[in-house]
């Protein structure tokens, strides 16, 4: 199985390469076979990339917002005629089998443009009075060239939920996809100028860090907006800053799940299951923690293991898989080598924890019990199908048990008793909290961290003000007075 795109990157309306580029290999983790090869932006690349956004992004501010909408509502429309096509593109990108990527991947992108198109004619000022007839009125303008940094999880959804706002916004935006799953974003570009966006507008540059390191400290980039690791996330928010550039960072999280004694057991054990085995772990806001109080503990253990029995790892092209490989042979070896941790600090491995033998990056679904707190599997983010559960007494123990990280990304409780439930939700924190769900993310809510887990907020009409400046506008109706 091969994709070789035209070329590595899509520049001013068009593919463009340059070979003075370091080698970029993709590997396909389901074979761990070299499926394209692709080079990383040069100087030049990226220079072509920020002068053509810059003279896009004038003339697609000038444009009403309804105009803005209607390109990005076509995009939307293409990206769902297209949606096998790009998920069978996503599940070679990273592994993660076909009967996620077709309803989560290109999907979700898809809602980001239609939502954020459909909201891009309704940004507008207020007008504000003030004593004696005069008044000031505002004015919601775009910042400028944005830059999007993405991870390897979610590739084209990741490059759609930057996109829909930084362009209904009237901005223009250089993404740099990670180069370890560097072609839907490829795609993406097709779409937009398909849809009818102007040359330059959305670029894509290939590249590791050097690259993003040129794109966020270039005084051509007025914004910046990272998917990633939180240490990637220090060093691009420092050399953000340096430039006084507008910053949204979604890093990593080790959230909570809290599960009490009256929870629904299997509702609890799905979102778990859910929650740290979706895409074989590899989600930010996976609640890797489970807390479960002392009543349901051995019943929720149990549950799990059995259900965990269903789950069929193999081959992501096939539908029926529900448990494909790790998106690389390092994503791999760091999860055995946490599962190892784990055991030889004391936590009792109840199911899974080998990796499977074999050219593809598979590993077994894990699930540990009798976690404790200090233990490394309970403090740091793995990023692979590791689940731990952790045992509770009380309300008040689970609460600061829960809190005590440094990371705030997402948190969940399950309880039939609702007005414990918004009370523990209250007490979270974290930026992105469930009751008796886990782990959705519709474009209308906002999404983000507290903490280190993250600055800003993705989706909803939140991201307008990470996206937009406002201009204020005094205007005087009286004469002017001086004392002299």
């Amino acid at each position: 199985m091969t994709y070789q795109p035209q070329a590595s990157h899509f520049v001013n309306g068009q593919y463009v390469d340059d070979a003075d580029g370091d080698k970029i290999e993709v590997i396909y983790p389901h074979t761990g076979e070299v499926i394209a090869t692709l080079h990383a932006a040069t100087p030049a690349i990226i220079d072509a990339a920020l002068d053509s956004a810059n003279a896009a992004q004038k003339a697609w501010a000038a444009l009403s917002g309804t105009e803005r909408g209607r390109v990005l509502r076509r995009a939307a429309d293409l990206m769902r005629d297209r949606n096998r096509e790009l998920s069978e593109l996503e599940t070679m990108n990273t592994g993660k089998p076909l009967s996620e990527t077709l309803i989560a991947d290109p999907a979700s992108g898809a809602d980001a443009l239609e939502y954020f198109g459909g909201l891009a004619g309704t940004l507008t000022g207020e007008h504000i009075p003030v004593a004696g007839g005069d008044f000031v009125y505002t004015r919601r303008e775009a910042l400028g060239v944005c830059v999007g940094i993405g991870a390897w999880n979610y590739p084209i959804q990741i490059a759609s939920w930057k996109a829909a706002p930084a362009l209904a916004c009237g901005n223009a935006l250089v993404f740099k996809p990670s180069e370890v799953t560097p072609l839907t974003a490829l795609k993406l570009a097709e779409i937009f100028k398909e849809a009818g966006a102007p040359d330059g507008l959305f670029n894509v540059v290939q590249g590791a860090g050097p690259v993003g390191g040129a794109l966020v400290t270039d005084p051509r980039v007025d914004k910046v907006s990272l998917t990633g690791s939180v240490p990637t996330g220090r060093k691009v928010y420092a050399a953000a800053a340096d430039g006084i550039r507008h910053v949204t960072m979604e890093l990593g999280g080790k959230s909570p799940i809290v599960v009490f004694d009256d929870a629904h057991l299997d509702n609890a054990v799905a979102a778990a299951i859910n929650g740290n085995f979706y895409s074989t772990g590899q989600i930010c806001s996976n609640g890797t923690r489970v807390f479960v109080q002392d009543g349901l503990y051995d019943k929720f253990v149990a549950r799990v293991a059995e259900r965990m029995a269903d789950a069929k790892i193999g081959d992501p092209m096939n539908e029926a898989t529900t448990i494909g490989p790790m998106v690389s042979a390092r994503q791999r070896d760091i999860v055995e080598n946490y599962i190892r941790i784990g055991q030889n600090e004391g936590a009792r491995l109840v199911k899974g924890g080998k990796v499977i033998e074999g050219n593809g990056f598979y590993i077994e679904p894990t699930l540990f019990a009798d976690v404790t707190d200090e233990m490394t599997i309970a403090r740091e983010e793995i990023f692979g199908p590791v689940m731990s559960v952790l045992r509770f007494s009380d309300e008040d123990e689970a609460i600061r048990r829960a809190n005590a990280t440094e990371f705030g990304l997402a948190a969940g409780v399950f309880t039939a008793d609702l007005t414990r439930a918004h009370r523990v939700a209250a007490a979270f924190e974290a930026g992105t909290c469930y009751i008796n769900a886990y782990n959705l993310t519709p474009v209308e809510a906002p999404f983000g961290g507290m903490k280190v887990s993250g600055v800003g907020r993705e989706n909803s009409k939140a991201a307008i003000e990470h996206y937009s400046q406002l201009k204020t506008v005094y205007v005087g109706m009286n004469d002017v007075e001086a004392p002299f």
